[in-house]
């Protein structure tokens, strides 16, 4: 979307002002560009900026440019493909500031906008560009609360493509990628249009490689500790007192999945979170409560089995089983796709390393301060 002098935006409004500036030397480049954006709104611009200019700073570390920012202007400096993708970034992250009602932006949005930018000459086809012209983006999810959600990457756009298209999808990937999280904002913003009645959001009750014992209180309290990711979720996406509502009425059910035997589920969408954790016959047992006008999500990460030495892991078997499958999507998240942190992002890419490097590699206690163990 290159915006010219007294270019226009997709409102008709004048987000930005371009001003190009002669190639000159800058920072020991023969070859360099100079390119000058002015927005019209100052309170929109400081939240593309970001606090302390931290956004402007994180695009600087990641096209390679150097930014600087001052009130709603701000000059680019660098190699003259990075400052043209710098400047579609800001643009890109303006209109998202204006037609996201001034919600401020975080360093993941900023990363999405990056690669957003840099896929569009290659991530859509001809027949999904807009009839005026401008460029396709990454599809979205939208709820009353949150309003529009986009993609951070193409795997979560295809995620959410794939979750309007299919009944049955499978998401497979490490943590942070946005698996559970946008699962449960999809699906509430199934039950606020009206398009199902229900949602009804399992997890397995496996422990991460402890033994818990006796957990007190009744049933809802001793499985609430398995589940409080998806209450997290779900009150990111919706008001504290719609989601209390929805659980005394259950039109919102939140059930261990060994609660599902037995029941055919209509007209709701069904989310199971945590899959690797699930046996066989757990797994079969719950895609076959799939009734009339509902949809299922299931999300798991393959490589986080928590399941005990020998036992066969649901998810792995069933994406195996029902690949090529009608009306089943699946899609498959990467280290790349990380977008909770940029360390977590590090963190996944080192352990998926030593894994091809070290596959057989046995597990060896860490020497404690005091010496090597006995």
């Amino acid at each position: 979307m290159a915006m010219g002098e007294g270019g226009r935006g997709p409102r008709g409004r004048e987000p930005a002002r371009e001003r190009e500036i002669p190639p000159r030397a800058v920072a020991g480049l023969s070859e360099a560009a100079e390119i000058a954006l002015t927005f019209d709104d100052n309170r929109l611009a400081s939240l593309v900026f970001g606090q302390y200019d931290q956004n402007v700073a994180h695009l600087e570390r990641r096209l390679g440019v150097v930014a600087t920012a001052l009130g709603n202007h701000v000059v680019v400096k660098g190699p003259p493909d990075s400052t043209e993708r710098a400047r579609r970034v800001l643009e890109l992250l303006y209109a998202r500031v204006r037609d996201g009602g001034g919600v401020p932006l975080t360093l993941g949005d900023v990363d999405g906008v990056i690669q957003e930018s840099s896929l569009q000459g290659n991530l859509f086809s001809p027949a999904e560009a807009p009839a005026n012209g401008e460029r396709p983006s990454f599809d979205q999810i939208a709820t009353r609360r949150r309003g529009g959600v986009r993609a951070r990457n193409a795997a979560q756009d295809a995620y959410i493509k794939a979750l309007r298209a299919h009944e049955l999808v499978f998401a497979e990937g490490p943590a942070g990628t946005g698996k559970t999280w946008l699962a449960v904002g999809y699906a509430v913003s199934l039950l606020e249009q009206g398009h199902a009645e229900r949602l009804i959001l399992s997890r397995p009750a496996v422990e991460a490689g402890e033994r818990l014992g006796f957990l007190p209180g009744d049933m809802r309290e001793k499985v609430d500790p398995y589940l409080r990711p998806i209450y997290d979720a779900l009150y990111d996406f919706m008001e504290a007192r719609h989601v209390d509502r929805g659980l005394q009425t259950g039109m919102i059910e939140i059930a261990p999945l060994a609660f599902m035997r037995g029941r055919t589920l209509t007209n709701a969408v069904v989310l199971l979170d945590e899959a690797q954790n699930t046996t066989s016959m757990q797994m079969k047992m719950f895609l076959t409560r799939l009734g009339e006008n509902s949809r299922m999500i299931v999300t798991g990460d393959p490589s986080q089995i928590d399941l005990p030495p020998g036992q066969k892991s649901g998810l792995v078997e069933a994406v195996r089983i029902l690949d090529g499958v009608e009306g089943v999507g699946r899609v498959t998240f990467r280290d790349v796709d990380v977008v909770r942190h940029d360390l977590v992002r590090r963190i996944v890419t080192a352990y998926e390393a030593d894994a091809r490097e070290n596959p057989e590699a046995p597990q060896r206690p860490l020497p404690s301060r005091r010496g090597p163990l006995p």
